[in-house]
């Protein structure tokens, strides 16, 4: 029974799947889009250029991440990497939605901002990705037209010579806040790694843990974070660094105190863009139709766009395109908030008070939005 992943070593997305598959112990072969197997069944089979994609023993094809790690989550009981307790579980959605979503754009300027100073690296981890058989200047000299293309991205993430400082600013504070984390505990909720692990690791591994400018950062001012990316792709929970810590979720639906400060980073920084993106989509939705493709053209994107956002963001003006999949993301965690018990909710209102998430959980989408033939719709 092996599963075949389908992605690359340096796309952001597959770091996540790649790490969910190895921590669930389940077996899998990864193989390249330079596969010849990739565009006469897989492509074909999901519609549009993406990866990662998961091929099943069955020769099912799944794409999304999320969708993927819910139906192995299903077929799969063990070992359990989806707490079973309801403040868990919603923060665990929370940091899925943080790592694909937010660090996103810190992510890209990492990787194209400072290409010059990576560019090597970058043109054979492209060229790899896309053709066999070739030297390694033809490699290069086909990958750059795939560069240019990812490098034109960062004008919709926002990122503009004017904005630089504020988002490395921010990111330093990210990088110290889960340092000080990784160093008294292994995974974010205690001794086992849950699906806010493979969600931050989409950023945090293939971009800013190991394109060389970054994952460099990474191991000079956060060490103790680096060693996380390596962990979650160790095959099993504990990895004997943490002796006697056990591997367990944090006792009593309870939060490590290290992740509080990481918990508020999150409100302070994602807030102000997530309510733009959801004023946005609120605006672009009232006058669609159930089952319209939510994009600004009405075609297939992996990752829409439906207008501009402006919102202010440390200190300056942030440009960009809007993110209805952040959008998406964050409606699953506010349908767990409302779902909470009372007693739950008790504590979960404690926290947010704790680290100033209110307003963040005042944000009301007006229209729901489903994944359907692989393309995000309105439900």
């Amino acid at each position: 029974m092996t599963y075949v992943l389908w992605g690359s070593p340096h796309s952001l997305y597959t770091g996540k799947l790649r790490s969910y598959l190895i921590k669930k112990g389940l077996p899998f072969q990864e193989r390249v889009p330079a596969h010849p197997d990739f565009g006469a069944r897989i492509l074909p089979a999901v519609g549009h250029m993406v990866i990662p994609v998961l091929e099943t023993p069955s020769g099912e094809i799944l794409q999304d991440t999320g969708d993927i790690i819910d139906r192995l989550e299903t077929e799969h009981a063990q070992p359990v990497l989806n707490p079973a307790t309801p403040v868990h579980r919603l923060i665990s959605t929370l940091f899925d939605a943080v790592g694909s979503e937010y660090l996103l754009p810190l992510a890209m300027h990492y990787r194209w901002t400072y290409r010059a100073d990576q560019d090597a690296f970058l043109q054979a981890e492209f060229g790899r990705t896309m053709v066999a058989g070739h030297s390694r200047e033809e490699r290069r000299a086909m990958a750059a037209g795939m560069m240019e293309f990812f490098a034109g991205f960062l004008p919709n993430l926002g990122v503009f010579p004017e904005t630089v400082d504020a988002l490395e600013g921010a990111y330093a504070d990210w990088l110290d806040a889960l340092d000080v984390h990784f160093q008294y505990h292994p995974y974010l909720l205690g001794g086992r790694p849950c699906r806010g692990d493979f969600g931050m690791m989409a950023s945090l591994f293939a971009h800013l843990g190991r394109d060389p400018v970054p994952a460099g950062l990474m191991k000079r001012k956060a060490p103790n974070l680096f060693r996380w990316t390596e962990r979650m792709n160790m095959a099993g929970i504990s990895d004997g660094e943490f002796a006697g810590y056990g591997e367990d979720y944090a006792p009593d639906d309870s939060l490590p105190e290290t992740l509080l400060a990481v918990l508020a980073l999150v409100f302070r920084d994602w807030t102000p863009g997530l309510a733009a993106d959801v004023e946005c989509f609120n605006a672009w939705a009232a006058d669609k139709a159930s089952g319209d493709i939510v994009s600004r053209d009405g075609q297939r994107q992996v990752h829409p766009n439906i207008g501009p956002v402006v919102y202010p963001f440390h200190g300056v003006e942030m440009n960009r395109g809007s993110a209805p999949h952040a959008v998406w993301m964050f409606t699953a965690v506010l349908d767990q908030a409302r779902a909470l018990e009372p007693a739950a909710a008790e504590r979960f209102t404690q926290l947010l008070t704790a680290t100033r998430g209110e307003a963040a959980f005042s944000l009301a989408p007006v229209r729901r939005m489903e994944r359907r033939d692989n393309v995000l719709v309105l439900a």
